[in-house]
């Protein structure tokens, strides 16, 4: 199998990150995968002894990420992909019952922990005239629905910081990219959110959502493209999901 390069992947032991690393080794790559859990990357290692080079940190833990990242192994060092794939929901409150501690958390992930690590790797791939940058958003990020608050904040935020981030980096032949899935199924994300497993099943009754596969193979498309083509954005919804109307309340007297 022919090395086409180095992919730094978040959140890959579970999930869409697990899907992405997967289809990222099968396409030629070497993944460092990143995240909190040590014995699912222990796992991942075993499955691909050769190919991945995992990494145990919190996209919290900021001050943490730049020494991890500078202090990997020199031959892991040339990062040709970064998957800003690490991310999560907490509660579907409206305000005001919510938890601000489920908000803060969001924002540190979601935001903070996004933004920090791009800005480590981004010059590297600067110095070197390669690279590629993809983030996971989400339609939240763009239709708000009850309950999605700050989530779908966050997920705005990546949306925009994205485009401003291609924006600046015109000239360059770095490429950027957002993900935005609608409806996914298979994955822990419903049961973190709601943490009910009956609950996050629930979700998906009647329906058949994207799979973590799906997103796998549209990042897949989306690195395998050739070096001058950059897409912006993909919004990806499964066929039983559509943007909803816009919501009228109507009291009754």
């Amino acid at each position: 199998m022919t090395h086409k390069g180095i992919a730094l992947v978040t959140g890959a032991s579970a999930g869409f990150g697990k899907a992405i690393t997967y289809q990222l080794v099968q396409d030629g790559y070497k993944i460092i995968a990143v995240a909190r859990r040590k014995e699912k990357l222990e796992q991942l290692s075993h499955d691909f002894p050769d190919q991945i080079y995992p990494v145990v940190m919190d996209m919290t833990d900021t001050r943490n990420m730049e020494t991890t990242i500078h202090t990997l192994p020199p031959e892991w060092q040339e990062i040709d992909v970064l998957v800003n794939n690490a991310g999560l929901a907490l509660g579907v409150d409206r305000i005001p019952n919510i938890s601000l501690s489920n908000w803060d958390q969001m924002i540190k992930t979601n935001v903070i922990g996004l933004i920090h690590l791009t800005q480590i790797i981004i010059g590297g791939m600067l110095d070197r005239k390669k690279g590629h940058i993809i983030s996971l958003g989400s339609i939240a990020g763009t239709y708000p629905y009850p309950g999605g608050n700050v989530y779908g904040a966050t997920k705005a935020f990546v949306a925009q910081f994205m485009l401003n981030l291609k924006t600046d980096l015109i000239g360059t032949p770095i490429r950027v990219t957002n993900i935005e899935p609608g409806l996914c199924g298979g994955t822990e994300f419903s049961d973190i959110r709601l943490k009910d497993h009956e609950k996050a099943q629930a979700v998906y009754e009647g329906t058949t959502p994207l799979t973590a596969d799906d997103i796998a193979k549209t990042i897949s498309w989306v690195v395998g493209l050739p070096a001058h083509v950059n897409i912006n954005r993909i919004e990806m919804m499964p066929v039983c999901q559509a943007p909803a109307g816009v919501a009228v309340f109507k009291s009754i007297k």
